[in-house]
């Protein structure tokens, strides 16, 4: 396990140094700089005098690779440097979006995980029947509508019946009134839920299908077992492994790919806030929190690969 961990730490350290330097390139083949970003039109006006100094200030005027080493430097000391356009340091920006996204993802995560585990097994309880075709339907229909037709739908509906409008009204953190909260989280949440229940609905047949075929069902039924056992310890409890790899992919994506969910239902999360720093080429905002995005990334596919052990005694870790 001691050596497992070593080499999965180690691929993990080389793989944000890959993201750190793949998003710092990026960031600079855009049009544009932080200058821009500051005075828009007002920076072609700006002397070049007045341009130089602005680029000493920022560090532009620095070689690619002294600007990257400057900032990576920062970030391992823990400074993530200033907002250009809000003057507040990029950790405390983070600070805040950060819960707003992770708790999306939990709640779209839960939403997924029982939504598509439930019609899984019910489709494939009845392969090829009536169930069977109205769960891979639910799939496919969940796969093939975008995330945000879903949510557009949601607001379209919300907006008619009830008047309800998300960015009328400003984000209420979890502790100051846990039901307004969760009544901003719930529609995103099932709006990326439904694309989620529908990837484990897929994954769920197909394991409770294959693992029903298996002896040890047989074996089970034979000894007088209820038939409710036999589907939900033995059967399902032996196509958990990919169930919690696909659960736990999804959930390490939601946590870096909720942007257009969180812009159309006004989400101040990791996403938005992703978003408005490319627009504005805020070169600290964006660097530090995809890397903070990656990193998480990161420690739930190392979390889900030390699952499949307490799953399923038969894996190795190697």
């Amino acid at each position: 396990m001691r050596l497992y961990l070593v080499r999965r730490l180690t691929g993990s350290l080389v793989t944000l140094i890959g993201v750190a330097v793949l998003v710092f390139l990026l960031l600079r083949v855009l049009p544009g700089d932080e200058i821009t970003a500051r005075f828009g039109i007002e920076s072609g006006s700006l002397t070049p005098a007045q341009r130089e100094s602005l680029e000493r200030y920022y560090g532009l005027d620095q070689p690619l690779v002294v600007q990257f080493f400057t900032w990576l430097g920062s970030v391992l000391t823990g400074n993530f440097g200033i907002s250009v356009t809000s003057g507040s340091s990029v950790a405390r920006l983070i600070g805040r979006a950060l819960p707003v996204t992770i708790e999306l993802a939990v709640l779209s995560t839960l939403i997924g995980a029982v939504l598509g585990v439930s019609v899984g097994v019910m489709a494939a309880s009845n392969p090829n029947g009536f169930r069977d075709g109205a769960g891979q339907t639910f799939g496919l229909l969940g796969l093939g509508i975008p995330n945000f037709v879903i949510a557009s739908a949601i607001i379209a509906f919300l907006a008619q019946r009830f008047g309800y409008f998300p960015a009328a009204a400003s984000y209420v953190d979890f502790w100051e009134d846990p039901l307004i909260n969760l009544q901003q989280q719930l529609y995103p949440a099932l709006t990326l839920g439904v694309a989620l229940a529908a990837a484990t609905m897929r994954t769920t047949r197909s394991a409770f299908i294959e693992a029903a075929s298996q002896d040890f069902v047989r074996t089970a039924r034979g000894k007088g077992l209820s038939a409710r056992r036999v589907k939900w310890r033995h059967v399902l409890g032996n196509s958990l492994t990919p169930i919690v790899t696909i659960v736990g992919i999804q959930f390490g994506y939601l946590l870096g790919g909720t942007i257009i969910v969180e812009e159309i239902f006004a989400l101040p999360g990791m996403g938005r806030l992703v978003l408005t720093g490319i627009s504005q080429r805020e070169y600290a905002v964006v660097q530090s929190s995809v890397l903070v995005i990656a990193a998480l990334f990161v420690v739930v596919n190392l979390l889900v690969d030390l699952a499949y052990a307490r799953i399923d005694p038969r894996v190795r870790l190697t």
